[in-house]
């Protein structure tokens, strides 16, 4: 239901505006850290789209350090942006911006995480809450419904991360013959920090037979840590993104499965967005899409067009 969700949205247009040709509106476009890819992706839509109309953004990389973050978009603001897009660099620290930004007057849309006590003017993500308990539903099944389930964790106290783990334990509550040993949280949802983290659960407990990282380059770091400690049964992995590198992991049957975000959209959306806020037009408090399901059988679709 997913995928066929995520496909009827797809081929679905989203109608752009247009900036005047005098004066083009300026976009400010804070991203949390350009290493992963999931940000570029948005990155790179946010920015073609706004080629196309004649918008200007300015992009700036806090390299997934808040303070770096709090510092660059109050340049942005001296620089006269007329909207923020703005993905938090983590929780520490992610409402100064956006209380920041609002004190001078700027709307701003929050793209993947939202800070709960300074909310953008939008949200805009996936709905990683029934998204995950679609992963966690698909991981019964391909497992047979028996386990040994040790979890990477994303940044603790980030949306993405709390709302993953929302969905996926809502599925694992239907799925008794699975058991959660162990889990522990990453700082930067990167690779080295899954196979790190994978490691060291993987030579406490052998007996893990199942991953879940809750980015494709947590669950690549944890299948790298399988390889290397050469198991002798069956260890599922799963992922969450939809990034490049996942997506051709599954491909290969490194990973057995991921949920792909409609990054492409979610950086178009956010860029309409960010003009509607300015031209005074009402904007939805949240704007939450679906992802889509990524095994083998389909994944040749979405490497080929990313959605």
């Amino acid at each position: 239901m997913l995928l066929a969700a995520t496909l009827a949205m797809a081929a679905s247009p989203l109608a752009l505006g247009t900036a005047s040709a005098a004066e083009p509106v300026k976009i400010g476009l804070a991203v949390a850290n350009l290493q992963a890819d999931f940000f570029n992706q948005i990155k790179q839509s946010v920015e073609k789209n706004a080629k196309d109309m004649g918008v200007t953004v300015i992009t700036v990389d806090a390299k997934g350090d808040g303070a770096t973050q709090v510092s660059q978009i109050q340049d942005l603001v001296n620089q006269k942006i007329q909207a923020l897009i703005y993905i938090p660099a983590g929780a520490a620290a992610a409402a100064i911006p956006v209380k920041t930004a609002k004190a001078a007057g700027i709307p701003v849309v929050a793209v993947d995480r939202n800070p709960t006590d300074a909310p953008g003017d939008t949200f805009i993500a996936t709905n990683s809450v029934v998204a995950a308990k679609a992963l966690g539903d698909y991981a019964c099944k391909d497992s047979g419904g028996k386990g040994v389930l040790a979890i990477i964790q994303g940044q603790i106290g980030t949306t993405p991360e709390q709302d993953r783990d929302k969905g996926f334990k809502e599925a694992m509550t239907n799925c008794p013959g699975i058991k959660e040993v162990t889990r522990e949280a990453s700082k930067m949802w990167m690779k080295d920090e899954g196979f790190n983290i994978a490691q060291n659960m993987l030579q406490r407990d052998p007996t893990i037979n199942i991953f879940f990282g809750r980015a494709d380059a947590l669950a690549l770091g944890a299948a790298q840590a399988v390889k290397a400690a050469g198991v002798d049964h069956k260890v599922y992995v799963f992922g969450f993104d939809g990034d490049l590198a996942g997506l051709k992991a599954v491909k290969d049957g490194t990973l057995d499965a991921t949920m792909t975000q409609r990054t492409q959209f979610m950086g178009k959306l956010a860029l309409q967005s960010a003009l509607d806020l300015v031209a005074g037009k009402k904007v939805p408090a949240e704007q939450l899409q679906d992802a889509a399901l990524t095994t083998k059988d389909n994944v040749d679709g979405y490497i080929a067009n990313h959605p």
